[in-house]
């Protein structure tokens, strides 16, 4: 039984003298997933340029899409402060990529690619290099390292350690969910053939949208906290302009 798509071979390319390349279902699956958000994306935004003028919302594809922007950006600053749209482009198509991944596993014959190790870990490592990026460019260089060596230069080496461990932890915590809830469902095929499955398929489907939402708050707090923001920075700079404190 193949319960990794690493493990499955969906078809193979030549490369001469370097032999034969095996494209597994993970890559496959990933560029699936990539074409259902692009595709969706272009036709839940067809038309929005033309009806940008108007104030109200006046198709369910414009309410729908400003709906989710909407609450991803509400997210954004309530964790980290500052400017949403700096952080929405990363943090949304993180969220979504990882969401519909989730989601579609439910598919019979598609093997969810955060499934696979290397699949969270390429997530993780693309949370990693985005953490010192959005630091960088929030407080500069010499500003962002000057957070290794806070409260004492002594914790420099400690605080390197932490910033990798957490994108290990991040990695292995989505493998985990989704490779977990697998496995149950393909032991439980084997003893109950229709009953368990069914119910863990909809939990599945319950924990998929959890891990979504968990990843990409994990990965606002780690931008946040590299950016020097506090969380509801943003929220109380409003209160301030509005009650002119």
């Amino acid at each position: 039984m193949q319960i990794s798509p690493d493990s499955q071979i969906v078809f193979t390319l030549p490369l001469g003298p370097l032999g034969d390349w095996g494209v597994s279902a993970t890559i496959v699956n990933t560029w699936v997933v990539m074409a259902v958000l692009v595709i969706g994306g272009r036709i839940a935004t067809w038309g929005l340029l033309a009806a940008a003028a108007t104030p109200e919302p006046t198709s369910r594809w414009r309410l729908g899409v400003e709906t989710v922007i909407g609450m991803i950006r509400d997210q954004i600053r309530e964790i980290g402060g500052g400017d949403p749209g700096r952080y929405l482009p990363f943090i949304g198509t993180l969220f979504l990529f990882t969401l519909l991944s989730n989601l579609m596993g439910v598919i019979p014959g598609f093997m969810s690619p955060t499934g696979s190790l290397s699949t969270t870990v390429a997530l993780a490592l693309c949370v990693l290099l985005a953490v010192p990026i959005y630091g960088i460019a929030e407080d500069g260089l010499l500003g962002y390292l000057r957070h290794y060596f806070e409260p004492t230069p002594l914790m420099a080496p400690f605080n390197v350690i932490g910033e990798l461990s957490r994108t290990i932890a991040l990695a292995v915590r989505l493998y985990g969910n989704v490779m977990s809830g697998t496995v149950v469902v393909a032991v439980l095929l084997a003893v109950v053939p229709f009953f368990f499955p069914v119910l863990l398929q909809l939990l599945g489907l319950l924990t998929g949208v959890v891990q979504a939402y968990i990843i990409a708050v994990l990965a606002m707090v780690y931008i946040a906290s590299a950016s020097g923001d506090e969380p509801g920075a943003a929220e109380n700079q409003i209160k301030n302009k509005e009650t002119g404190a």
